[in-house]
């Protein structure tokens, strides 16, 4: 569809690798960024900028999803229980998105990117705050089911307790319907939900989206793969430079505090947002 010259392919694997970090410290998967770049940079067609966005997702997840779950921030129940929703809604939401107008397609996914970035905003303000749950649970009682992890970057073990999991299981439904209509991972509906709603602390909340993202994923790019969506080569390539991204983003996940960059991301968003919507009406 495009051709790919060296400066091109360099400017992919730069941009998955900014992905990459963003993706693994946030689990968020990234195609909040990646279907405006394409769509914008290279003129690509939405229905397959969503299709490449949805295969690096699934590079993001596998590249990070082993280590969190070694390292105990992924809390695997919670991630396999709200998958089931998630991945009815992302299988649902593809044969949707085939069937949509391109041009309404992407003036609701500029619209979409709205609430994200001031989903982004606020979790930037909340991370200023200890937004750690420290409560002394009983660790023996496993009828709490309270889960615990390691934080390095405090020194200590949190351990929380998931609560309001009827609720939040509807809502994956609704982040598995952005995963297959917009490529966005599902990981700006999960992260929040799980973090607000369930009391589940960011950083395991982050870990568990990577680890369920990637499956979801799975779902709606196999069935865009066997329409002809995929673009490969490009793909490939973006690819690379998220396994590279992942790798310095989970360093920065167990380390670093994302809230300075996080409001920088927003605001990012923000732009992105207006340029797609400019593109469209004009």
């Amino acid at each position: 569809m495009i051709e790919l010259t060296l400066l091109k392919i360099i400017l992919i694997i730069i941009f998955g690798t900014f992905i990459g970090i963003i993706g693994s410290s946030m689990g968020i998967g990234g195609g909040a960024f990646i279907v405006p770049f394409f769509v914008l940079v290279f003129n690509i067609p939405i229905k397959y900028a969503i299709a490449v966005s949805l295969v690096s997702i699934i590079a993001t997840s596998s590249a990070v999803a082993s280590v969190n779950v070694e390292k105990g921030l992924t809390n695997v129940r919670l991630g396999v229980f709200f998958e089931m929703s998630m991945a009815i809604g992302s299988i649902l939401s593809t044969f949707i998105m085939m069937k949509s107008n391109p041009s309404i397609l992407q003036l609701m996914f500029s619209f979409m990117l709205f609430p994200v970035a001031i989903t982004m905003f606020m979790k930037a303000k909340k991370l200023k705050k200890d937004d750690h749950m420290t409560s002394d649970f009983n660790l023996d009682d496993k009828d709490k089911n309270v889960s615990l992890f390691f934080d390095p970057s405090v020194g200590k073990n949190i351990a929380y307790q998931p609560k309001k999991l009827k609720i939040a299981f509807i809502f994956s439904f609704f982040g598995g319907v952005m995963s297959g209509l917009f490529g966005l991972g599902g990981g700006i509906i999960q992260v929040p939900v799980m973090n607000i709603l369930c009391g589940v602390p960011i950083k395991a909340a982050t870990a568990t989206s990577n680890f369920m993202i990637g499956l979801s994923a799975s779902a709606s790019a196999l069935i865009l793969f066997k329409n002809g969506y995929v673009l490969g080569d490009i793909a490939t390539f973006l690819v690379i430079g998220v396994v590279i991204g992942s790798i310095i983003g989970m360093k920065f996940l167990y380390k670093a505090k994302s809230s300075t960059i996080q409001l920088l991301f927003s605001f990012l968003l923000m732009v992105l947002s207006i340029k797609m919507m400019w593109s469209v009406f004009k």
